[in-house]
């Protein structure tokens, strides 16, 4: 049986009461669940670069690799990747002490990038990891929209706040700051986001992690913000999970005391939509995937989840649709592959049937070589991170595991078919545009592969 609870809101002032600890040198800790990526541990996993594939991938090539740019003699790394009309978008992490903002890069040559403007670096304490950008006809605004995650790296930071971004970018070499939607201080920030149409209404879904278990329910986990004037966004809707059947009214944020009797982490990590932006997929961790209708903004309804084994750590991390929206990929990052109770993996992937959204059936899970090779001492280097689709071509972000590419046009059947592991490889994200891979290495900055048989370069 379904709960229905809809909630409308508005925009929580800044608190000053800081309940996190100063240090954010690679994770957003909460007891063991820790959901920022850092540095790789020293561990040398790809002593020699590999680049293969199979079927239509059997001639990948390193067309371009771009490091980004130093400012006031500060390295930062980069975070995701998103490619608009011919540009990519790059995050960045906390190295160097954050700011370093958006990067832009024209892809005219896509074997020459060229690093054009920085952006969206304004305030203070901060890191820029999730780009997302659309063009949007509105009343209020025409033209291409930037929505950019903002995260404190310190809460204590008077100066720093946390919330998205909003960035005229019809010109990309000169972006125009519109607006910020801003957290309550006590929550780091918008972790990861979506920029989504609805007709002609503009709506971003936010990832907020910890806002319900650190501002005592004040504010939730995952919200719709009406953009449609981008100078003044306007939440419309927060998502509690105690709308969801199994979730006990006194559910505890981040020690879920689940049906199968394990006490598990559930916080929202990251969100999407359909093509339609009618249907929301949250990757709420330990609480799976979960899936709303989200068709009207101001009346949301809960359909269903997954859910995972007793033996199986959740860690839901990221999605991606296929198959016409029918099927769900699910990403999951386990980097604690030896925790009491459970099996002894690495993260890996798992694919449903998703065409009864409030059913989803797994139909398979794919692993590479790495999630069972577990050693003392690796931790995010053989989990698997975010995942893209084109087609019937999965493209998925390992980490030190480089790029893969999973055959699924038999979703039940996925199929490795190529891999792309440069030596040192540390991939956060990966993009498809057009005949082009786009992946964001955390040390090594863009990089831009060709995925097929054509010449042009």
């Amino acid at each position: 049986m379904n709960r229905k609870i809809v909630t409308n809101v508005a925009i929580a002032g800044i608190m000053s009461l800081s309940l996190l600890s100063p240090s954010i040198s690679a994770h957003d800790n909460l007891d063991d669940v820790s959901i920022e990526k850092g540095a790789q541990d020293g561990e040398q996993l790809n002593g020699i670069p590999k680049l293969d594939g199979t079927k239509n991938l059997n001639h990948w090539d390193e067309v371009a690799a771009v490091q980004i740019k130093e400012y006031n003699g500060k390295k930062n790394s980069t975070a995701d990747v998103y490619a608009h009309k011919g540009f990519a978008y790059l995050g960045t992490h906390t190295s160097g002490g954050g700011n370093g903002g958006v990067r832009i890069f024209d892809l005219k040559n896509p074997s020459n990038p060229v690093e054009i403007a920085k952006f969206a670096d304004d305030i203070p304490g901060t890191w820029q990891e999730k780009v997302i950008v659309k063009t949007i006809n509105t009343p209020y605004f025409k033209g291409d929209l930037a929505v950019v995650s903002v995260q404190q790296l310190n809460v204590n930071n008077a100066l720093s706040k946390g919330g998205f971004l909003l960035y005229d970018v019809n010109d990309p070499h000169n972006p125009k700051k519109l607006g910020f939607w801003e957290l309550d201080k006590r929550v780091r920030g918008t972790h990861e986001l979506y920029l989504t149409v609805q007709g002609n209404k503009p709506v971003v879904l936010t990832a907020n992690p910890y806002a319900d278990y650190f501002t005592h329910g004040e504010q939730k986990d995952f919200a719709l913000v009406d953009v449609t004037d981008p100078s003044n966004p306007q939440t419309v809707y927060e998502f509690d999970p105690r709308m969801i059947e199994e979730v006990p009214e006194d559910f505890n944020g981040y020690h879920w005391h689940a049906p199968d009797g394990k006490t598990r982490p559930a916080f929202n990590h990251s969100t999407m939509t359909d093509q339609t932006g009618k249907t929301a997929f949250l990757s709420f961790w330990d609480l799976g995937t979960i899936i709303l209708d989200i068709s009207n903004p101001y009346d949301v309804e809960y359909l269903g989840r997954t859910d995972f084994g007793p033996d199986v750590q959740g860690a839901a991390h990221s999605s991606a649709l296929a198959k016409g929206g029918n099927v769900l990929v699910e990403t999951r990052e386990v980097y604690h592959p030896t925790r009491e109770g459970y099996e002894r993996s690495y993260g890996y992937t798992r694919i449903f049937d998703i065409k009864d959204k409030t059913n989803p059936k797994l139909l398979n899970t794919f692993k590479t070589d790495l999630v069972d090779h577990v050693e003392d001492g690796v931790t995010f280097a053989n989990t698997v991170h975010d995942p893209k689709v084109q087609g019937n071509t999965l493209y998925l972000s390992h980490y030190a595991g480089g790029v893969r590419a999973v055959d699924i046009t038999d979703p039940a059947n996925p199929e490795q078919i190529g891999q792309y592991v440069p030596e040192q490889a540390f991939f956060w994200g990966v993009f498809v545009d057009q005949n082009y891979i786009l992946a964001s290495d955390m040390g090594q900055g863009l990089k831009v592969l060709l995925k097929n048989n054509s010449d042009s370069k």
